[in-house]
């Protein structure tokens, strides 16, 4: 089982990443979509590689095609809350267990050429959301409710961090 990761990751937006060293707070909304098109090649790498598979190695850590499945439901579920904070102004953000996600959708038994074929359409479904944003949109507001204040800037820059992160964690942590 998973320990369930309750760290405020949001300290990425002020500094750079130590471990994967992405440094969220160096960059604006402009370069997200080409670094969200750059980790989906980056994935679909791994997945030619043979480093997309099931199996965890070591209880406590993900599966490189349980990280793929994730990143691939961040693409989709960060498209949906930029969505919404371009047409409603200030929402409140469903809460997404992570962990209780990967368990109910099943992403040990996902097929590892269909999640990486997802997360790439995600993920330029997503760039070209990005792309359309203005820039009088991109200080539009929106938050989780455990207080966690975002602007759309802002939220596309956490985002692709915990994609980049994803692809570090394949290849340094489960031997991808």
């Amino acid at each position: 089982m998973i320990v369930p990761d309750a760290k405020d990751w949001t300290w990425v937006l002020d500094r750079r990443c130590p471990d994967c060293g992405f440094d969220a707070s160096a960059g604006a909304i402009d370069a997200v979509p080409e670094l969200v098109r750059g980790n989906a090649l980056q994935w679909a790498q791994l997945l030619e590689d043979g480093a997309i598979h099931p199996g965890r190695p070591e209880p406590g850590v993900w599966s490189p095609l349980e990280y793929a499945c994730h990143v691939r439901d961040v693409y989709d579920r960060f498209d949906r809350r930029i969505s919404l904070m371009l047409t409603e102004w200030n929402p409140l953000f469903p809460n997404w267990d992570q962990d209780a996600t990967a368990i109910s959708d099943r992403y040990e038994e996902q097929d590892p050429t269909a999640v990486v074929n997802g997360l790439t359409r995600a993920a330029e479904a997503l760039a070209t959301r990005l792309e359309g944003v203005s820039p009088p949109d991109r200080p539009r507001p929106g938050r989780r409710s455990d207080g966690a204040l975002f602007t759309v800037d802002s939220i596309a820059r956490y985002m692709i961090h915990d994609s980049i992160h994803h692809v570090w964690d394949v290849t340094t942590t489960t031997g991808g």
